[in-house]
């Protein structure tokens, strides 16, 4: 098999009967119990940042720990959120390796099919959503660690759009250099901000960031993009979320 990919979850469930996916205890060193299943606490790790870093913690130990060195592509889904192919997994169709590598025979990466704001941009919607302070730090450090990158950073918060969930399937080598740049940014961040009074929700602010951040990388190294679409095991209501976003952006 050339693919493997990562399942972050952080309580018991039900995963696909398929080698090519792999859940991973996210926050295992944290948890009050062992789900038994493959964790983030082994190695070099922050399994222990789970509340602020949710999914990512599996990505770095994944990252450090060479989990993916023998697979050409390689990803990260979540638990209820997989993407749309035609494996069976219950209710939902879900991608296979065959549907996977075909894909990567034309293209670089794969990501969940853009969400879109319509009424607000990138900036906007996370000033409404979360914590405006946050984001200007994360430009900041961005602007001093990697000012290469302020350009593609300014197209993206002026967009309407994005890829979220910090989803994605894509080559080893892509993998590898992103990881090597998010973790540098993310941590300087994370020296410089304050969340200690944050709840739980605004506490998973790293995860947010780097959903951001991840559409900044794939834009500076113009990869060839594939958007496939995300199905929820649990479904969505997607008429609530934007109910919610109204909320935020209208009466924050």
């Amino acid at each position: 098999m050339k693919t493997k990919i990562l399942v972050a979850t952080h309580k018991p469930y039900r995963f696909p009967d398929d080698d090519l996916y792999v859940p991973v205890h996210v926050g295992k060193e944290i948890s009050q119990n062992d789900l038994g299943y493959l964790g983030d606490d082994t190695g070099e790790n922050i399994s222990k940042k789970n509340s602020s870093y949710s999914e990512l913690t599996a990505l770095y130990w994944a990252w450090k720990n060479d989990f993916f060195k023998r697979y050409d592509y390689v990803g990260l889904v979540h638990y209820r959120r997989y993407f749309l192919g035609t494996g069976t997994f219950g209710k939902c169709n879900i991608l296979t390796a065959k549907e996977i590598e075909a894909v990567m025979e034309r293209y670089d990466v794969i990501v969940p099919a853009k969400r879109n704001y319509y009424i607000e941009t990138v900036r906007s919607h996370y000033e409404h959503a979360h914590h405006k302070k946050d984001l200007d730090m994360l430009e900041e450090v961005l602007g001093q660690y990697s000012p290469e990158y302020m350009d593609a950073f300014a197209k993206v918060m002026k967009q309407r759009n994005l890829f979220l969930y910090n989803m994605f399937v894509m080559r080893t080598e892509h993998f590898d250099a992103y990881c090597s740049w998010l973790f540098m940014i993310l941590f300087e961040v994370e020296r410089r901000v304050d969340i200690s009074g944050y709840d739980a929700y605004q506490g998973r602010v790293f995860g947010f960031l780097a959903e951001r951040l991840f559409n900044v990388w794939l834009l500076q190294h113009d990869l060839r993009i594939k958007e496939v679409k995300v199905v929820n095991t649990e479904g969505e209501n997607l008429i609530l979320k934007a109910v919610n976003m109204l909320k935020r952006k209208y009466m924050k």
